[in-house]
């Protein structure tokens, strides 16, 4: 069947059943008109002369014999003959209306008069109804047509858009080659077909191939740094096992300095250890956050005890004005805010300043600043200075027992909480981290 029957097929279909529907509706009409005109003089008849209308009062039809009819309707049944005469005309002119007006009293009305009144003008009403019914036959399909037009030249138009976009069997085939001939690690890894309709295909996989490749090369290096951390103190504490089994079961001086090597040794271990497996965990969303309104001044007026207390070569300060509150997790913030004291403790030189502060910024963010008076950090090392195990002075961070992978921790807490980091550092003047964290934060 052909795009053209099609379409006539289906405007019949429409014009059907638009014309079952208005046959429908013209039928309902008639019932109720008739039904409410000829309630409508039964009202009017029982209430002519005063009475009250119930409707639990009797009433009736009665027929009339043919010299029973009211003379004043001869002429009327006389001058409608032939094609005038309508059906049922004769029944309807002997019709009498009959209903009780007192109580035991029935009140007689003729009604045929009004009934062939009635039938006429019903009559007028469906010869009407007809004609409208034979337009909408013979010409609803072509109005059903014009109105799907639209709709069929779109259907065409997607079809041609459908098959324009069809790729054959030689495209795929050149695709699955291409695809299949790269390497995901290579360093020109890369997907080139030839064909100028899959530019955007060939861009959104050289995109993919390169965050892949990058993931790779994170990966790869922090598993070397990771390694490299931890063969450090495993070749001290084999060095010391070593030299404890040579000389050191007599000689109490080796066994003193071994022991104290190997403990501290096995302490920057555990805690290299611990640290790798937050960041493993967090990366792998395994560490929940517990979400919750806290005060940004009691956590730092708790993280400023705890170091005057364990650090006192250092003097520090807290400045702390408005209550500052914030949505997040107290332990976590209080963790990244220590991993920044502890940082700032390490680089500043004994008896200088270390300051905490707290304070909101120009955006309404609750803030808090750890400021020091240490070593500095170097202009092009602060874009790198959270990323794990960097160190801007590699020798200067072993001998203070750092790892390289507390701020890369600092800095996924402050992530999660959707907070930022601004760091301002001049060399041997001194460094300024200020986090700031959005008033209200979902754990993301």
């Amino acid at each position: 069947m052909n795009e053209t029957k099609k379409m006539r097929s289906i405007s019949r279909n429409i014009n059907r059943s638009w014309v079952a529907g208005l046959l429908a509706f013209f039928l309902m009409f008639d019932i109720l008109i008739t039904g409410m005109a000829l309630a409508g003089w039964c009202y009017f008849q029982e209430t002519a002369k005063g009475q009250e209308f119930h409707m639990d009062t009797p009433r009736g039809l009665k027929l009339l014999e043919e010299d029973q009819i009211p003379s004043y309707m001869d002429n009327t049944l006389t001058e409608d003959a032939g094609w005038r005469k309508l059906p049922l005309r004769d029944v309807l002119s002997r019709i009498q209306y009959v209903h009780e007006a007192d109580p035991g009293k029935t009140t007689p009305v003729y009604m045929g008069k009004y009934l062939l009144f009635v039938w006429r003008c019903l009559s007028i009403i469906v010869l009407l109804q007809c004609l409208i019914l034979l337009f909408e036959i013979l010409t609803g399909s072509r109005k059903a047509r014009k109105q799907l037009a639209p709709l069929n030249e779109i259907t065409q138009m997607a079809k041609s858009l459908t098959d324009a976009a069809s790729f054959d069997e030689d495209r795929f085939q050149q695709l699955e080659d291409a695809l299949s001939r790269i390497s995901p690690t290579g360093p020109d890894a890369a997907l080139h077909t030839g064909d100028a309709e899959l530019e955007g295909l060939e861009a959104a996989v050289n995109n993919l191939l390169e965050r892949m490749r990058q993931s790779y090369q994170q990966q790869a290096r922090f598993v070397s740094d990771a390694s490299h951390e931890l063969r450090t103190p495993i070749a001290v504490i084999q060095g010391y096992a070593n030299m404890l089994d040579r000389w050191g079961k007599e000689d109490e001086q080796i066994l003193t300095e071994s022991i104290s090597a190997i403990k501290s040794e096995s302490d920057n271990m555990k805690k290299l250890v611990e640290q790798l497996l937050f960041l493993a965990r967090g990366d792998s969303g395994r560490t929940r956050l517990t979400m919750e309104e806290l005060s940004l001044g009691d956590i730092m007026k708790e993280v400023f005890d705890e170091s005057v207390m364990i650090d006192p070569a250092h003097h520090y300060h807290l400045k702390s004005g408005e209550d500052v509150r914030i949505t997040g997790d107290s332990a976590m913030i209080k963790q990244a805010a220590r991993i920044l004291t502890d940082n700032a403790a390490k680089y500043t030189p004994e008896d200088a300043d270390i300051v905490l502060k707290v304070q909101k910024n120009e955006q309404g963010c609750g803030c808090f600043i750890v400021q020091d008076e240490g070593i500095g950090i170097a202009g092009e090392d602060i874009p790198h200075m959270f990323e794990r195990f960097f160190r801007s002075d590699p020798a200067r961070s072993r001998e203070n027992g750092g790892t390289g992978l507390g701020l890369s921790i600092a800095k996924w807490i402050v992530d999660r909480h959707g907070g930022y980091f601004q760091v301002l550092s001049r060399e041997e003047i001194g460094t300024r981290i200020t986090v700031c964290f959005p008033p209200q934060v979902r754990e993301l």
